[in-house]
This record gives structure tokens, C-alpha cells and sequence, in this order.
């Protein structure tokens, strides 16, 4: 995975924005006004900073050399993903995907049939 695809698969999610809000170097990716990504549009490798499930993210760092506590990020709640081909890209759309939904509104529930 490359960073276009990166950042067309951040883009593909419902109501994914992008920014660049911390300057030209950061590519940002918000839903509902939450960040869900973060990529370095600078570092070769490419990296990127997910969010993920305190207890997934020590078990990925503890698994995987190229996941790292998020850089300059909460390293409780945040991950950085060095794409230097140790995760495969089904892998590497799961922490997008893990990241987004933890962000992303949660559908309303409808009541149901009340009798």
C-alpha cells in the first residue's frame, strides 16, 4: 500500500473530510469532527497514526515491530503504522477501519414494534 491508496481508502469511509490542519506536512482524516488518521505526507517509509482499543494497540505493538505508540499522540489510545510491508494491506485497512469506527457516530437505534 502506498500513500494514495492510503488516503483514497481514509476517503472512501462515510463522511470521511480531510485537512490539513497542523500544516502541509500532515495529511488529516476526521468523521463527525474526530480524527480517525493521520498521515506524514514527508517520511519514506510512509507512516501513518491510527486510533485503536488500548488493548489491541499493546497487542499489535507487542506482535508487530512496524506498529509503534502514536508519535505525538496519546500512546494509551493512538498507534503509528510504519507501511514497510510487515502488515499485508487487508491488514493495514483494518487499523483504518478499527480507527474510523471508533470515531464514527454510531447509527441511532430505532424503537422497535411496541406490541
Amino acid at each position: 500500500m502506498n500513500i494514495e491508496d492510503l488516503r483514497d481508502y481514509a476517503l472512501s469511509k462515510t463522511d470521511a473530510e480531510e485537512s490539513l490542519p497542523f500544516g502541509p506536512d500532515t495529511l488529516v482524516f476526521k468523521v463527525n469532527s474526530k480524527i480517525f488518521l493521520l498521515i506524514s505526507l514527508n517520511d519514506q517509509p510512509v507512516h501513518f497514526n491510527a486510533k485503536c482499543d488500548p488493548d489491541k494497540a499493546v497487542e499489535l505493538r507487542d506482535k508487530y515491530s512496524s506498529v509503534q505508540p502514536g508519535y505525538h499522540m496519546n500512546k494509551k489510545h493512538w498507534n503509528t503504522i510504519t507501511i514497510d510491508g510487515s502488515l499485508t494491506n487487508k491488514q493495514l485497512k483494518e487499523l483504518v477501519d478499527h480507527s474510523y469506527a471508533l470515531v464514527a457516530p454510531k447509527p441511532k437505534k430505532r424503537p422497535g414494534n411496541l406490541l
